[in-house]
């Protein structure tokens, strides 16, 4: 007998207190050893549709749900005796007429009864006549998407004041489709089952067909033995690290042959897939070496948290997968193979750099360039590119620069930055760049690297001399370079060409269009700090339109008070109402911009009576403590509730990034960059999201307020531009 558990199990597992969950493992435990276990008083339903369901005791007052056949047992729903039976009076487990995915379907007749709207609208709207969104839409159309048979008349009936509710009584596929459809987006139609399986045979069989199809291995996992069932009733984390969508399975299983990119915006499992893939990897080539990595160390913690669930029943896979940021595997290699030829090197810090840069100046009275505009163009063009010649700093392309520099502006900047390199030297230091590069040379040189693959999470943030070093790493090798990210998340780097950094993606990127962690309403308008369109450095477009989200939720909060003490206890208050609805504090964190806001985090977080901590660069968020950070530890973190304060018109934009910039291009990088941050601050809720500022609000807020379009973007940007004069280059 096949033995299952569905997503359905282990969400409602997950809403029990400790010691219910406690006795609901250890009965789904007793069923997997003995199905017939006596202990377990298991009868069926007889008030249920579906007469494959039945019930198995837990304690006095609490029922399993079970779906049992003569070839499987499907381990259902967990609750109280009443609720558990009432659900399952209004579900049957079915088989897809067209596409053969087994489905959980609610009953028709009964939502009609329970659906009722729960929020107000976003945006008050005059009353008008409601459209019939997908009125259009032929029954064989709505099949080919997995809309159940029964759901065919409401789904056409939709509207878009119903069909937020409406969706999320439906499978994922067909919850998908049905929102993407409502947005004007044609998504792909689910794959059919008799595509993948020629003749599925007995009951039996067609039975194992239905749930192993790519939809249903969404909802329903298979479990062999005991240690995968632990594991999947243990798993702290999401249920969708082990419930893949067909989309990522695709990519995470795909063979290609050189470097691939999966992007998406955020919420849409781009980390899911990454570990999947350093997983499948390493699972498929039992010799091999695998590194999971990322830009920070928070990150690389969470990464490493993460992949222990995923493999805690495979554990000799961790034998083979190395977490660790990406500098310091670099550090190490550097160590090993460079240092015994080069002598031991000090990373320059940025003082040590700005020091080089004044005394260069000195040296060349020509100079009459600003020292803004000096570190910005060492940073961003002479080390970035790590140009080491006037030759090659004469005929460099400066793409993005948009200050034009004529060849005799040139040849006086590069006597000033040949001193700094010279000086450098003379102390035995370099950059973290010019370790990268280094190292990038010693790989394309023919020595043998250390990994035979490279999974890169967050990968908009990686630098120009990382990418490099990566494909010298990954050179030539098929599947050896796989990099997940969200170009509209960048805020550490500025745009440059993969391609010429030689790691070229084009025909191996896939974007993910399925948002599991935010709400609708929450990356609704998280979506309006953004353009509907980003490019990356090589012209590439990623599409953010058509983008949905697998849930609802209350709209964000953007409150604005009278003065600091007064949005403090605002933003103490709306924690402890999420506490006293039952969340915990790990579930929650402040944001705000940067140490300088963070006393004013702190006044709140006290004021809730919760413990709390600060999240620093090289710690894990604390279990049990609300969390306090900067909008740039955030991420790559999630949470149930997220309280961002203080954003006020002169905290974001900041107003020292938009002073220091060295141009009208960085100028317009950093204000784009302002605005991801926030965007990144906002998708890291789940549930609930306040936004508070004492004073004037920040512009980005008002866009959250209401639909901005793109033009009013630009013509911001452009306003900033323009007040950026020639004073950064004189």
């Amino acid at each position: 007998m096949q033995f299952l558990i569905a997503s359905t199990f282990q969400d409602s597992l997950g809403r029990l207190q400790p010691a219910e969950q406690n006795a609901a493992k250890l009965a789904a435990i007793e069923l997997q050893m003995n199905p017939a276990h006596p202990g377990l008083q298991m009868h069926k339903l007889d008030r249920a549709r579906d007469k494959s369901f039945w019930s198995a005791r837990v304690s006095d007052d609490l029922r399993m749900i079970l779906h049992r056949t003569d070839a499987s047992c499907l381990l259902c729903y967990v609750d109280h005796h009443d609720s558990a039976y009432a659900w399952a009076e209004r579900r049957k487990l079915t088989v897809h007429p067209k596409t053969g995915a087994a489905q959980m379907v609610v009953l028709q007749e009964t939502v009609q009864h329970i659906i009722v709207p729960r929020y107000v609208p976003e945006e008050p709207k005059a009353k008008t006549k409601s459209l019939l969104l997908l009125a259009g839409a032929s029954d064989a159309d709505l099949l080919r998407f997995g809309v159940p048979e029964d759901w065919l008349d409401t789904v056409r009936n939709a509207t878009e004041e119903t069909v937020l509710d409406l969706v999320e009584e439906l499978p994922e596929e067909a919850r998908e489709a049905i929102l993407s459809l409502a947005t004007g987006v044609r998504p792909a139609p689910s794959p059919v089952a008799g595509a993948l399986v020629a003749d599925a045979g007995s009951s039996a069989n067609a039975e194992a067909v239905a749930f192993t199809h790519p939809d249903a291995q969404r909802r329903f996992r298979i479990v062999s033995n005991l240690d995968e069932l632990q594991a999947a009733l243990d798993a702290p984390w999401e249920k969708w690290t082990v419930f893949l969508h067909p989309g990522q399975r695709a990519i995470v299983e795909r063979n290609f042959n050189g470097p691939a990119r999966v992007t998406g915006s955020a919420g849409t499992g781009k980390t899911i897939v990454a570990l999947h893939r350093a997983v499948y990897l390493a699972q498929n080539n039992p010799s091999s070496r695998v590194l999971l990595t990322t830009f920070s160390e928070v990150l690389a913690n969470a990464l490493d948290n993460r992949l222990r669930v995923l493999i805690s029943n495979r554990s000799w896979l961790g034998e083979q997968i190395e977490v660790l940021p990406f500098e310091a595997v670099a550090r190490r290699l550097y160590a090993s193979n460079l240092a015994p030829l080069y002598g031991p090197v000090t990373i320059a810090s940025a003082e040590s750099i700005l020091t080089h840069v004044r005394a260069a100046m000195e040296a060349v009275p020509s100079c009459l360039f600003s020292e803004r505009f000096l570190m910005s163009e060492w940073a961003q063009v002479v080390d970035a590119a790590q140009l080491r010649s006037w030759e090659a700093y004469r005929d460099y392309s400066r793409a993005g620069r948009r200050s034009r520099l004529r060849e005799p502006q040139r040849e006086v900047l590069w006597q000033v930055f040949d001193k700094v390199l010279k000086s450098m030297e003379d102390q035995r230091e370099m950059t973290t760049a010019e370790m990268f590069v280094r190292l990038a040379k010693h790989y394309a040189h023919g020595a043998a690297p250390p990994f035979d693959f490279a999974v890169v999470d967050e990968a908009q943030d990686i630098s120009m001399a990382e990418l490099r070093c990566l494909g010298a790493l990954g050179s030539g090798r098929s599947n050896a370079l796989f990099f997940a990210g969200d170009t509209g998340q960048r805020i550490f780097q500025q745009l440059f060409s993969w391609k010429s950094a030689g790691v070229d993606v084009r025909g191996r990127s896939s974007n993910l269009k399925v948002n599991y962690r935010t709400s609708h309403q929450i990356r609704h308008a998280a979506d309006r700090l953004l353009a509907s369109e980003v490019t990356d450095g090589d012209g590439s477009v990623e599409e953010r339109r058509g983008t949905v989200s697998v849930f609802n939720g209350p709209s964000p909060e953007l409150v604005q008070l009278n003065d600091e003490i007064s949005e403090a206890r605002f933003a103490s208050a709306w924690l402890v109402a999420r506490r006293e609805e039952g969340h915990q504090s790990d579930e929650m964190a402040i944001f705000v911009r940067s140490a300088a806001q963070l006393d004013r985090a702190e006044a709140a977080a006290r004021a809730t009576g919760m413990q709390f901590s600060h999240l620093v660069a090289h710690a894990n968020v604390s279990p049990g403590l609300l969390t306090v950070c900067t909008m740039h530890l955030a991420k790559g973190l999630e949470f149930r509730d997220v309280v961002i304060m203080a954003c006020e018109e002169d905290v974001l934009p900041d107003p020292e990034r938009i002073g220091s910039a060295g141009d009208a291009s960085e100028l317009d990088d950093i204000y784009n960059s302002e605005r991801q941050l926030l965007y990144v601050a906002c998708t890291r809720s789940r549930d609930r999201l306040l936004i508070t500022s004492a004073h004037a609000s920040s512009e980005f807020i008002e866009d959250m307020r209401t639909m901005t379009t793109n033009s009013t973007h630009e013509q911001r940007k452009q306003w900033r531009i323009q007040s950026t004069t020639s004073a950064y280059l004189l």
